[in-house]
């Protein structure tokens, strides 16, 4: 096992576990992710969202997902693509709040965002920009209108709730919408040798 390795799974394990360990892995995991996002966010998104809140939100999401880490990236890599999806995702909510639906799930505003560290090898992001302009073409080709439409609404930041508000639905209609549009989403980034965890970093 690699020292990287043997950092990432000592992540995973104490992130697992309970006690002091735990809360001293989520304090630190804590600060190094207020440390990345307030770098990646200086001057950007109209300061309207804050690191720490953010960084809150997308702790929960982290601690949930921990079985779909893979272990092929850095965990903190991994960590950090899914709190700059909570931060643009929170960005877009209150960007878009008075905008309406059509502008936001129109095809010439929809755009993916995924952090790559810049220290990670040339080669490893270039698969990430391949994933995305996969996941772009899926979205029209293999989704219908109203699948489209939810998962552009979801991306452009806004809640389900919401969605389903401004579509005249329900919740419940509206997560149905999402979950068999992941399941086509998922299905085709797969064929296309796409990792699990790309894809749920992506829609975290």
């Amino acid at each position: 096992m690699t020292t990287e390795n043997a950092y990432t799974d000592d992540w995973v394990r104490r992130l697992s576990g309970s006690g002091p360990e735990r809360d001293d892995a989520i304090a630190e995991l804590t600060q190094l992710l207020v440390r990345g996002l307030s770098r990646s966010m200086a001057n950007r998104y109209d300061n309207l969202v804050q690191p720490e809140d953010v960084v809150q939100d997308a702790l929960l999401k982290i601690l949930d997902s921990l079985d779909t880490f893979a272990g092929r990236s850095r965990f903190t890599t991994w960590a950090m693509t899914i709190a700059t999806r909570v931060a643009i995702s929170e960005m877009r909510r209150k960007r878009y709040q008075d905008v309406s639906l059509d502008s936001i799930t129109s095809d010439d505003n929809l755009s993916l965002d995924i952090t790559i560290d810049p220290s990670t090898p040339g080669e490893t992001q270039i698969d990430r920009v391949k994933v995305l302009s996969t996941l772009q073409e899926l979205i029209q080709t293999e989704l219908s209108a109203k699948q489209r439409e939810a998962i552009q609404a979801l991306l452009g930041g806004l809640p389900v709730e919401e969605i389903a508000r401004r579509t005249g639905s329900n919740r419940n209609a509206v997560y149905k919408l999402i979950h068999d549009a992941r399941v086509r989403l998922k299905t085709g980034l797969e064929r296309a040798g796409v990792i699990a965890e790309d894809f749920n970093a992506i829609f975290a």
